[in-house]
C-alpha cells in the first residue's frame, strides 16, 4: 500500500526521524492558515507547496512550488489543487491533485552549505537481507545517477536477524562525506530510519532528498513509503491511510470482492487460480500473438459468484477482445468451476460480447469439459495449453 508524502513523514516522525514539518490541506484558504501556523511555530518565512499524489517527479510537472509570501501560498495552492499533474511516473492523463502539503522552508542560510543526499531502505531479494541504498547525489532521479555515475551509489546490507549495527551507520555517514555534528546526526537518522522500516512492516522507504541543513541538522525533506499490505492487520492506523482515489478503480472493486486483480494494457483478459498459473497464462497469451489485459487470480474458491464477479471486472476494460479462463482443479473440482462458469455466463446474458476460452485441468476435468459443451453456451472448451494457445490466436484474427 502506497502512502502520500505527509503520511510517510508522520510514520518517520513517530520513530524519531527528523522531518521537514508541514500541514496537509485541501483548499487555498486552509493553505494560507497553515502557512501562518507554520510561521508561528517554526519562524519560517517562505513555504513550500507540494502536491500530494502517489507519484514521483512532482516538481517537474509543476506540483512543487516555493512561496515567498502568503499571497503566493494562496496563488500556488489554487493552481495545484484540482490540477491533473503529469509526471514521469503517471499516465499521460496524469493524476488529480486533491490536497497539498504546506511545508516549512528548510533551506535557510547559516554557517554551513546545504547538502542533499539520497537514501532508501528495501529488501534485497537476491540475498534475503535488508539493504540501505544511499548516494551523495540527492534531489536527482536515482535511475539517472545509476546510469551516469554508478560509483556514487552505495549499499549497506543488514542481517534482519541482527539489525543495523553502529559501525554500519558510521560507515554510511563517512561515505556521504560528513563530519562533526552532521556525522553524529546522520548516524542517528539512519538508525531511526531503519527502525521505522522494520517496525512499520514497510516494503520500501525512499527519502529524496535527505538534507543536511545550514546548521548541520539531518532531516527528511521527502518521503515515499510503501507498506506491506499483508502486514496491515498489525497496523489498523496505517490501514486508515489508504487513499482509494489514488488507485485504479477497477483494482479497488476487485479487492472489495476478494479478487487479486492487476490492470494491464493488453487485449486478452485472463482468469486463473494461482499466481504461478497466472504468469504462465500471460506467457501463453503473448506467445499466441495477444497481450494480457490483466492479472486476475480468483483463488481456490472459483464458484459462480466469484467467476461472475471476475467476468464483470474483466469486461470493464473496453480493450478486451477475448477472455481465457485457465483453472487447475486441485483442491477445487473442475466440474464445480465449470458449473460456476455456466451459471455466471447465464446470469450475465448479453453482457458477454467477446469469445471465452476455458481450459480446466485436474480433478474431474473430463466431466467439466462435457458440462460446458452440453450447456449450449458460446464457450470454447479445451484441456491442453497448446489448444488454448491456438484458440486465442484464432479468435484474435
Amino acid at each position: 500500500m502506497n502512502l502520500h508524502e505527509y503520511q510517510g513523514k508522520e510514520i518517520l516522525n513517530s520513530f524519531g526521524v527528523k522531518i521537514q514539518r508541514g500541514i496537509v490541506v485541501n483548499n487555498y484558504k486552509k493553505a494560507v492558515a497553515a502557512a501562518k501556523q507554520l510561521t508561528a511555530e517554526t519562524g519560517t518565512g517562505w513555504h513550500v507547496i507540494k502536491a500530494q499524489v502517489h507519484a514521483g517527479g512532482r516538481g517537474k510537472g509543476g506540483g512543487v512550488k516555493l512561496a515567498k509570501s502568503l499571497t503566493e501560498v494562496e496563488t500556488f495552492s489554487k493552481e495545484i489543487i484540482g490540477m491533473m499533474l503529469v509526471t514521469p511516473q503517471t499516465s499521460k492523463e496524469g493524476k488529480k491533485v486533491n490536497q497539498v502539503l504546506i511545508c516549512e522552508d528548510v533551506y535557510y542560510p547559516g554557517e554551513f552549505e546545504h547538502e542533499e543526499f539520497y537514501m532508501s531502505v528495501l529488501l534485497n531479494r537476491a540475498t534475503g537481507r535488508n539493504m540501505i541504498m544511499y548516494s551523495t547525489e540527492g534531489g536527482m532521479d536515482i535511475e539517472t545517477v545509476a546510469e551516469e555515475t554508478p560509483h556514487l551509489i552505495f549499499t549497506e546490507e543488514i542481517d534482519p536477524a541482527i539489525g543495523i549495527l553502529a559501525f554500519q551507520t558510521r560507515k554510511i555517514a563517512f561515505n556521504l562525506g560528513l563530519s562533526g555534528n552532521a556525522f553524529k546526526e546522520m548516524t542517528k537518522f539512519v538508525s531511526a530510519l531503519y527502525t521505522a522500516y522494520i517496525k512499520s512492516d514497510a516494503s520500501m522507504f525512499e527519502i529524496n532528498p535527505v538534507l543536511k541543513t545550514s546548521d548541520a541538522k539531518i532531516i527528511a525533506v521527502d518521503a515515499k513509503v510503501s507498506i506491506d499490505a499483508n502486514a496491515l492487520y498489525r497496523h489498523k492506523d496505517y490501514m486508515a491511510m489508504r487513499d482509494f482515489r489514488e488507485e485504479n478503480p477497477i483494482e479497488v472493486e476487485a479487492s472489495a470482492v476478494g479478487l487479486n486483480y492487476v490492470d494491464l494494457d493488453g487485449n486478452v483478459g485472463c482468469m486463473v487460480n494461482g499466481a504461478g498459473l497466472a504468469m504462465a497464462t500471460m506467457d501463453l497469451i503473448k506467445q499466441s500473438g495477444g497481450e494480457p489485459a490483466n492479472f486476475l487470480d480468483v483463488g481456490g474458491t472459483a464458484d459462480a459468484e466469484r467467476v461472475e464477479a471476475g467476468f464483470r471486472i474483466i469486461l470493464k476494460d473496453a480493450a478486451v477482445k477475448a477472455i481465457l479462463v485457465n483453472i487447475f482443479g486441485g483442491i477445487v473440482r473442475c466440474d464445480r468451476v465449470a458449473q460456476g462458469i455456466v451459471d455466471a455466463y447465464t446470469n450475465m446474458g448479453d453482457a458477454i460480447k467477446v469469445p471465452i476460452i476455458v481450459r480446466l485441468q485436474g480433478t474431474n476435468a473430463k466431466e467439466a469439459k462435457e458440462l460446458i459443451e452440453k450447456s449450449g453456451l458460446d464457450v470454447i472448451s479445451v484441456t491442453e495449453f497448446q489448444e488454448a494457445a491456438d484458440k486465442v490466436k484464432e479468435v484474435l484474427v
